[in-house]
């Protein structure tokens, strides 16, 4: 196990970013098309493909996720990541034609000092291409990909990744782009919100405060009260090998999205758009009660890591005013 979300077979993730735009795009590639469901918590969402993954609606399975900065501009992502499949013959088959089918979402990144006067076009499609031709099973983590301009409300974010296994040997793992309104770290650190579930210091190993003073559990967010809902998002993918139907594995999003409030505070406000999918692979089965129970128990814990590992992984963006890294102060 690498501690990342290609510990499940047959997936593959990939970066393309631009350190002048400040911003870029994740892709992750299923090898075989994954059944998969979306779960929505945040009141800023910007999504694509969301209304296929609901569980009254016929496709089941897709080809790949699309994970992007730039607001809704980075919407186009998707068509960059379904670009590529095309190309590799991949996606649902009506008759003579075959369509990629590429869900992705979007975080605000448009104000962290990078260049976005891009022209007529932003560049999300042909950096969606680059990220999905580049997918492999190792990958970076910080300011990377989708999380090169993300940033929380006191420190930088960025792509995080962790992973585990139920004691049946169920894989479970998850993959983040960590652009919070509120904070990951407890007051300014150097402690984690998610400390609990850390597994071998993999985000510093500092453990929780002595005691909780009420400064540190006091509301930060980004701006203030000036702050806007298309600010902030947290993106998520959460994927399992065990088999799953569409309804489970929306039940599967729903619970690990709870690790979402056991990384960060505030969350699920107003001004986050918050989302997370799930995907399963279809190799083991579970008990569709206690088994997808424990199941998502672990989906939970190892998106709480994701989430704290893209915050302890992140690099400051060379601009002026930008905000420090989580290292910068703690190392």
């Amino acid at each position: 196990m690498k501690n990342l979300l290609t510990d499940i077979s047959g997936v593959r993730v990939g970066h393309a970013d631009d350190a002048m735009l400040a911003s870029g795009v994740t892709a992750v590639v299923f090898d075989r098309p994954a059944v998969a469901a979306i779960d929505v918590r945040g009141g800023g969402p910007g999504t694509r493909e969301g209304a296929l993954l609901d569980v009254a609606n016929t496709v089941e399975r897709i080809d790949a996720i699309a994970l992007a900065g730039g607001s809704a501009f980075g919407l186009e992502a998707g068509g960059g990541v379904q670009a590529w499949l095309a190309e590799q013959g991949r996606g649902f088959a009506v008759r003579g034609a075959v369509i990629p089918i590429v869900p992705g979402a979007i975080c605000f990144d448009l104000l962290n000092g990078g260049n976005k006067a891009w022209g007529r076009f932003a560049p999300y499609r042909d950096l969606g291409y680059r990220a999905a031709a580049a997918a492999d099973v190792n990958f970076a983590l910080g300011s990377v990909g989708a999380g090169l301009g993300a940033t929380t409300a006191n420190f930088k974010g960025g792509i995080g990744s962790a992973s585990a296994a139920t004691p049946d040997g169920v894989k479970v793992a998850a993959i983040a782009v960590v652009n919070a309104v509120g904070t990951v770290t407890v007051g300014d650190g150097p402690w984690f919100w998610a400390a609990p579930f850390e597994t071998d210091g993999e985000y510093g190993g500092r453990g929780s405060p002595p005691s909780f003073t009420p400064d540190m559990l006091a509301m930060r967010i980004k701006g203030g009260a000036a702050a806007t809902s298309v600010e902030n998002t947290t993106l998520a993918v959460v994927v399992t090998d065990a088999d799953l139907t569409k309804p489970q594995a929306r039940r599967l999003a729903m619970i690990a999205q709870t690790g979402f409030a056991r990384a960060i505070y505030p969350v699920h406000a107003p001004l986050d758009g918050d989302v997370l999918f799930a995907a399963a692979t279809g190799e083991k089965r579970v008990d569709p009660l206690i088994g997808l129970t424990e199941l998502g128990m672990v989906a939970a814990n190892v998106t709480a890591r994701a989430i704290a590992r893209g915050v302890h992984a992140a690099t400051a963006l060379p601009f002026p005013g930008a905000l420090p890294a989580w290292k910068d102060r703690f190392g």
